[in-house]
This record gives C-alpha cells, sequence and structure tokens, in this order.
C-alpha cells in the first residue's frame, strides 16, 4: 500500500474518532451536576485523553518524520533540485515558534493563582504557561496565515521564475 494512501486512511480515521468523540461530548450526558451551577459532560475525559494521544502522536510522527527526512537528505541540497529552500523554512519555523514562545512568556509574567469553581488551584507559573501557549497559538496562527496568503498570492513562485 502506498504511503498516500495509509496517510488517506489515517486521516480519515482520526476525523471519524474525533467526530465521535466530539459529538458524545456535545451530546451525550449534560445532567452530571458538579458544582453549583456547573456541569461535567460525561465524556469530557475521553475528550482530554483523545487530545493527549493526538498530542503525543504527532510530536512523535514529526520526531519521525525529522529524522527520517535528516538521514535520507544528507548532504543534499532540497533546494537546488526542488527549488524549496527548505533549511530556511525550518530555520525561520524555528525562530518564530522560539520568539512566540517568549512573547507570550513576556505578556504571562505576573499572573495570580487561579481558583477553579470546585476548589482546586492552579498556581501562577502554570497560568503563565498557560498564556505563554496560547498567545504563542495566537501568533503562530497568524504567522500560517500570512504564509498561506503569500503562497496563494503567487508571489514567490513568480519571483523564483529565471528570466
Amino acid at each position: 500500500m502506498k504511503t498516500q494512501q495509509i496517510s488517506k486512511y489515517v486521516m480519515l480515521g482520526v476525523i471519524a474518532v474525533s467526530a465521535i468523540v466530539f459529538l458524545l461530548f456535545f451530546f451525550v450526558g449534560w445532567d452530571n451536576e458538579y458544582v453549583g451551577d456547573f456541569v461535567a459532560p460525561m465524556f469530557t475525559s475521553l475528550l482530554l485523553f483523545l487530545m493527549y494521544a493526538c498530542v503525543l502522536l504527532t510530536a512523535g510522527l514529526t520526531v519521525w518524520s525529522v529524522v527520517k527526512s535528516a538521514q535520507s537528505n544528507k548532504g543534499v541540497d532540497s533546494a537546488s533540485y526542488t527549488g524549496v529552500p527548505g533549511g530556511k523554512i525550518i530555520m525561520f519555523t524555528c525562530v518564530i515558534t522560539i520568539i512566540s514562545l517568549a512573547i507570550g512568556g513576556v505578556l504571562g509574567i505576573g499572573e495570580e493563582d487561579f481558583r477553579a469553581a470546585d476548589g482546586t488551584v492552579t498556581t501562577g507559573g502554570w497560568v503563565t504557561v498557560v498564556d505563554m501557549f496560547i498567545w504563542s497559538m495566537y501568533i503562530l496562527t497568524l504567522v500560517a496565515i500570512g504564509a498561506i496568503c503569500v503562497t496563494m498570492s503567487g508571489y514567490l513562485t513568480k519571483s523564483a521564475t529565471k528570466k
């Protein structure tokens, strides 16, 4: 079976499982009283475990992909035969990620402890970490939207075309 077909089936499977879990989360078990006016949907834990599994699987596949790509492209400059400056893209992505995490960390400094409705206390340090990741997510989303707009405009293709 080709890699593209495997990838297609895995993607469809992940979409199907995610859709089922989200439907269960949103439509089943909303009558469980938690604390006061709050409710705890029955499938909250399942949804959280699915998200943890997806993040871990994605991280593992990313590391595997980087290692495999590095092994197969030893000594070869990808820009020389594909026209895509892979090294520059990787460097830019790493720098933007580190900058976005630093900005998020600076914006989250000084957060106070957070007390949930059930009395659980989250320290200010963890609230700062959460803020850091939320801000970096916003920044990286804007960078991705900008990259998509530049790519769709065709500017890079036109500028790379030799005259």
